[in-house]
């Protein structure tokens, strides 16, 4: 996510739900409806919070009815999970999934991004 910094340093990650293809990097409008929060062990061995936003896209026709977590197929859910599980292995890194929260709790963590992005004394958020 543009303009934005989670603890470890990189942007936000976003995963949306989309019924068209797309590409990493790209820009989508979506609606955010939850967040997996996790831990993740790099391969130095360090442990830091790596969560990751899960949206819907404005345009989505398969998930327009969708405005949290909770209202997913409990099997998309899973795969989503086990995706990141699977996609940090590759890395010899080691995803933990803490839990998963609906939109408030996303949108804070969005909000805690932005203030970790902005120069000290020109947060408008804080």
């Amino acid at each position: 996510m543009p303009s934005t910094l989670g603890e470890d340093g990189d942007p936000l990650d976003v995963l949306i739900l989309m019924d068209e293809p797309a590409f990493p990097g790209c820009l989508a409008r979506a609606r955010l409806i939850g967040i997996i929060e996790a831990d993740q062990r790099e391969e130095n061995g360090e442990t830091m919070r790596n969560d990751r936003l899960i949206a819907v896209a404005k345009s989505s026709r398969s998930h327009r009815d969708v405005r949290d977590l909770g209202a997913l197929n409990e099997n998309l859910l899973a795969e989503i999970e086990h995706f990141f599980v699977s996609y940090n292995a590759v890395k010899d890194k080691q995803f933990t999934p803490r839990g998963h929260f609906g939109p408030e709790r996303a949108h804070a963590a969005v909000r805690e991004g932005i203030a970790r992005f902005q120069p000290p004394g020109k947060n408008r958020y804080a």
